[in-house]
């Protein structure tokens, strides 16, 4: 278990992580590639990869236009799972596919997830699969060794946390604030309260997500999380750079090494 066994290591190091979602295939998945191998460098604990999909319910508009653009360019599953295997040719860095459920059941749930674990994917985020209906879904991710993650929102309740708490793996995804993913000027201050419902059922690793774009507003997010998510930000840096590669990669790794830093001087308080 990949993305568990990393999220511990750092946890147990008092160290926070920092993980990273980009859209893949936009602009294109030869591209998406190099975006990987920068984000590990600059100091990304874990990547998300994006499934592009046409009707992305938890995604703001950012996210969208990124799976759109993707879309125009045919990429799918497949495409993306070959792109994981380039990858893994030179990085190790945890990564997990984000996806809506339809692609997946189209897909058909165990090949997608044979062929997963044969590409070098190491778990799966499904944003409109709730827990209660994913008990098949979580049967053949734990037989193929993968880790199925789930979110726990502000609106949760102490059962379906104390639930979620018991059979999650890899790590809690905490959503900061109830609507869609999105770059935000304010950051919630609600975290510490769902945190802290959260906290005395498990001690798997928590990590924030949906808001966070700057350096401050992550060292405030691991002052309780153990991990923070940022996805629009750093798909916006790809967005104004579309074009110019050099820019794109040097903006997108300034930006992760920035919030690497942020969250690392948090640590040191």
């Amino acid at each position: 278990m990949k993305i568990e066994k990393t999220l511990r290591r750092l946890k147990d190091q008092k160290e926070k992580a920092l993980i990273i979602y980009i859209t893949a295939g936009d602009p294109s998945l030869d591209v998406t590639e190099k975006l990987v191998y920068a984000i590990a460098e600059a100091g990304a604990d874990m990547i998300e990869l994006g499934i592009p999909f046409s009707d992305p319910l938890a995604d703001g508009e950012t996210i969208q236009q990124a799976s759109q653009r993707a879309l125009r360019n045919g990429i799918n599953i497949s495409q993306i799972l070959s792109s994981v295997k380039k990858i893994r040719m030179t990085a190790s860095i945890p990564i997990a596919l984000m996806g809506y459920y339809n692609p997946i059941y189209q897909y058909g749930m165990e090949s997608l997830l044979t062929d997963c674990r044969k590409a070098g994917v190491d778990g799966l985020i499904i944003p409109d699969l709730p827990f209660e209906e994913s008990e098949d879904l979580r049967s053949i991710t734990e037989k193929e060794g993968l880790e199925l993650i789930s979110f726990v929102s502000p609106t949760s309740t102490q059962e379906r946390i104390k639930l979620i708490a018991a059979n999650t793996r890899g790590f809690i995804y905490c959503v900061s604030v109830t609507g869609v993913t999105g770059v935000r000027t304010k950051f919630s201050t609600k975290i510490a309260e769902m945190i802290e419902k959260i906290r005395p059922y498990t001690d798997m690793p928590l990590a924030v997500g949906f808001g966070i774009s700057t350096p401050q507003q992550a060292k405030t997010a691991t002052e309780y999380a153990d991990a923070i998510i940022v996805g629009s930000a750093v798909v916006k840096l790809i967005e104004e750079a579309q074009g110019d590669l050099s820019k794109m990669l040097r903006n997108v790794s300034q930006f992760v090494g920035a919030l690497k830093e942020g969250i690392t001087e948090g640590d040191q308080v």
